[in-house]
């Protein structure tokens, strides 16, 4: 029953790959990840998303009318309570939003906390695929044709969901699965401590790719905007990723003399760029390096760039990149309600806005 079209413009990241059956620190590659660094981090991530990143569809916004949008959270630290990564998932959904990025330090790297934060995400990934896709039973259908004996002693004991389906609008039928579900976070410290990238990793398998999103044709051209998610964890670029940055792996890859251009272009990073104040902590990067983002952000024509890491609001421009950093979502952080979402707003024409999104969730 699987048929998923593919196309020169084909690109995504996998999520949600593994249940924890264990506990070992293994990478979905078969690395030993015990202390994984950066470099070895960003090695990994790359390999594993050089191989899967046209399994999936695009994401295509070129149905969206007159805008589009898409959420950003950060810093959740989720432990026992799902409550605001659930109110999260679900205000995306209500808003139809067409992703959701997170910032970093997602959970509190024990096993239990990830496994609270897969079911969140395979719960909201099982209410996305009912709302944009059509649920189709074929089990029903088997059950009321005219079988013979045998043909009913073969459905015998089969349950609905392992005949349960979703079609796309072109009739395209996919298991729950096959699924893009379009939830891409980036690495945070709290996330590799105490071993936690080999869980981290099980579930989202790359902390360093790009997606792209499907505008749609504006006249002759085909439109896309660019989404980048670097591994900044370690409050450093590192060697690898600097060399693959430098080498052209995030540049547009589509070019322009085809038709084809980058409209525009937005960074996910978890350590923050700017010191929102003198209270809160500087950016942990060096200085060379500073530089460096700063002058790529520009060369790439960023047009915001989102930070987590310091759990305080800020916003700042430079060199005509808007730079914000998101406080914490976290309930332990901000047990209060509080402006701790940003929701971005891309018009047909390409024009830009955002507001900050409150969310309500208080521990019971």
């Amino acid at each position: 029953m699987k048929k998923i079209k593919y196309t020169l413009f084909t690109v995504h990241f996998s999520l949600l790959a593994l249940l924890f059956t264990s506990c070992e620190k293994v990478s979905p590659i078969g690395v030993l990840v015990s202390g994984t660094g950066v470099e070895d981090r960003v090695k990994m991530s790359n390999l594993y998303f050089q191989q899967h990143k046209s399994d999936y569809k695009r994401i295509d916004a070129s149905d969206a009318g007159d805008e589009y949008t898409f959420l950003v959270g950060a810093d959740s630290h989720m432990t026992d309570d799902r409550g605001r990564m659930s109110e999260m998932l679900q205000n995306g959904l209500d808003h139809d939003d067409i992703l959701y990025a997170h910032l970093g330090d997602i959970a509190d790297t024990k096993a239990e906390y990830y496994i609270n934060l897969e079911r969140t995400i395979e719960t909201y990934k099982e209410l996305y695929a009912k709302k944009y896709y059509k649920e189709v039973n074929l089990l029903d259908t088997l059950k009321a044709m005219a079988l013979t004996p045998e043909q009913k002693a073969d459905l015998e004991g089969e349950t609905s969901d392992n005949y349960t389906y979703y079609e796309d609008k072109d009739g395209e039928a996919y298991k729950l699965d096959e699924i893009q579900y379009p939830f891409f976070p980036v690495v945070g410290n709290h996330d590799i401590t105490h071993n936690g990238w080999a869980l981290w990793s099980n579930i989202f398998h790359s902390s360093f790719y790009d997606v792209w999103v499907y505008v749609g044709n504006i006249g002759e051209e085909i439109i896309w905007d660019h989404f980048i998610f670097l591994d900044t964890a370690n409050g450093t670029l590192g060697k690898e990723q600097v060399d693959l940055i430098e080498q052209g792996l995030l540049d547009d890859k589509y070019d322009e003399q085809f038709g084809v251009r980058t409209r525009n272009t937005f960074v996910f990073s978890h350590t923050n760029i700017f010191r929102p104040s003198s209270l809160q902590f500087a950016s942990t990067f060096a200085r060379e390096e500073s530089f460096f983002l700063l002058n790529q952000f520009v060369e790439w024509k960023a047009n915001i760039v989102f930070c987590g890491h310091v759990h305080k609001w800020d916003e700042q421009e430079v060199g005509g990149v808007h730079y914000l950093t998101l406080d914490s979502m976290s309930e332990n952080n901000n047990p209060e309600p509080g402006d701790y979402l940003v929701r971005v707003h891309v018009k047909r024409d390409g024009t830009l806005s955002w507001e900050q999104v409150r969310m309500n969730y208080t521990k019971k």
